[in-house]
C-alpha cells in the first residue's frame, strides 16, 4: 500500500489527498460495508480532543495517553472524549464568546460549537488534570495534582457530580481564551463506532502537570514529538507501553489518521508559541474507503476547508 508521505497533492487545489492504510481492526467492519452495499452509517457521536503542547530540550512535546477499548479516537491519542449533555450547564465563562467560537470552528450551530468547547476543557481536565479554568480573564488555577483534586476528577468520571458544579462550588470560570482551535474530522462511514470530533490545542499552563486518571488511566507521557515520527516506522512506542494490544505496532498502527496528521505540523513548527499563534484555516476531514484487489483497503484523506468541504468530497 502506498505510503500517506508519498502521495502526491492535487496540484492547484485546496482539497490536499493523501492515503492511509486501514487498520487491522477495522477491516471486517469495512469489508462488511462492501459485501452488503452502502448502508445507513451509524450517527456519529460529537467528541473533543486536545493537543496539550509544551518547550522541551529535544524539542516540541505533546501529552499522549493510551486509551482502551477500540476508541475511534485511536489506541493512542491526544486527551478527549464525546461531547455529553451536561457540557450545557455552564455560564461562567472567560475568553471569546460562543458565538465567535461557532465562527472559529467554521459551523452556525452556536450551541454545538459551546459543547465542543466546554467538553474539549472538561475531558482534558478528567484525563490529565491539566484545568483551563480560572477566577477571571487574567487568572489560572494552579495546584490542581493534589489528593482533593483527583477524588473531584473521579467524580466527574462516574458522574456523581458535573463539571459545572466542580468549578461553580470552587469560583472559577472557563478560559476558553487558552484552546485554539485546530481541525475537524468525522470517522469514517463504514465504522461501527464514529466520532464527529473537533480538534484543539492549547500550552501546558505554568504550575500544571499532566496526572493520569487513577482509576482509568493505564499509560500516558509528554511525547516529543520529532522523536515520535523520527520512530514511526518501528514499533517503539507500543512497546514501550506494553500492553497485548500495542506490542509490534508501529505509530500507524497506533494512532487515527488524524492523530497522525497533526503530528507531522507538530514536527515541522518552531516551538509551541509558533505553533499556537499560526493562523489556520479550519479544515474538514472525512476519510473515504477505498477497497483494492484481494480484500484490501486503504483511506483516502483529504484536507479540505470547511467552506468547500461537500464540493471538495464530490470530486
Amino acid at each position: 500500500m502506498p505510503s500517506s508521505s508519498s502521495t502526491p497533492v492535487v496540484a492547484g487545489s485546496a482539497c490536499k489527498k493523501r492515503i492511509f492504510p486501514l487498520s487491522a481492526d477495522q477491516r471486517e467492519a469495512a469489508q462488511a460495508w462492501v459485501d452488503f452495499g452502502d448502508r445507513t452509517p451509524s450517527k456519529a457521536r460529537f467528541a473533543s480532543s486536545v493537543v496539550l503542547l509544551k518547550d522541551s530540550p529535544t524539542g516540541l512535546a505533546t501529552y499522549m495517553t493510551y486509551r482502551p477499548g477500540g476508541s475511534p479516537l485511536g489506541r493512542v491519542a491526544f486527551p478527549g472524549g464525546t461531547v455529553e449533555p451536561a457540557d450545557d450547564d455552564f455560564t461562567d465563562w472567560v475568553g471569546p464568546s460562543p458565538e465567535q467560537w461557532a465562527k472559529a470552528l467554521s459551523t452556525d450551530n452556536v450551541e454545538m460549537a459551546k459543547r465542543h468547547v466546554v467538553a474539549a476543557i472538561r475531558e482534558t481536565f478528567e484525563e490529565t488534570g491539566i484545568l483551563l479554568a480560572g477566577a477571571d480573564a487574567s487568572s489560572l488555577v494552579e495546584g490542581v495534582s493534589g489528593p482533593e483534586w483527583m477524588k473531584a476528577r473521579e467524580a466527574i468520571a462516574v458522574q456523581d457530580t458535573t463539571f459545572a458544579q466542580l468549578l461553580e462550588r470552587r469560583g472559577l470560570a472557563l478560559r476558553t481564551d487558552l484552546l485554539k482551535p485546530l481541525s475537524h474530522w468525522v470517522t469514517p462511514d463504514f465504522a461501527h463506532r464514529r466520532f464527529d470530533t473537533r480538534y484543539f490545542t492549547a500550552a501546558l499552563p505554568v504550575n500544571q502537570e499532566p496526572q493520569l486518571l487513577s482509576s482509568k488511566g493505564v499509560w500516558g507521557r509528554w511525547a516529543c514529538v520529532g522523536e515520535v515520527l523520527a520512530a514511526r516506522e518501528t514499533s517503539a512506542l507500543g512497546d514501550e507501553i506494553g500492553l497485548d494490544t500495542t506490542v509490534a505496532l508501529t505509530l500507524r498502527e497506533l494512532v487515527v489518521p488524524g492523530a497522525e496528521v497533526i503530528l507531522e505540523k507538530l514536527g515541522a513548527a518552531r516551538g509551541c508559541i509558533a505553533y499556537l499563534n499560526h493562523k489556520r484555516a479550519m479544515n474538514e476531514y472525512k476519510p473515504e474507503l477505498l477497497a483494492g484487489a484481494e480484500g484490501s483497503f486503504e483511506l483516502e484523506v483529504r484536507a479540505t476547508p470547511a467552506s468547500e468541504g461537500a464540493a471538495c468530497r464530490e470530486r
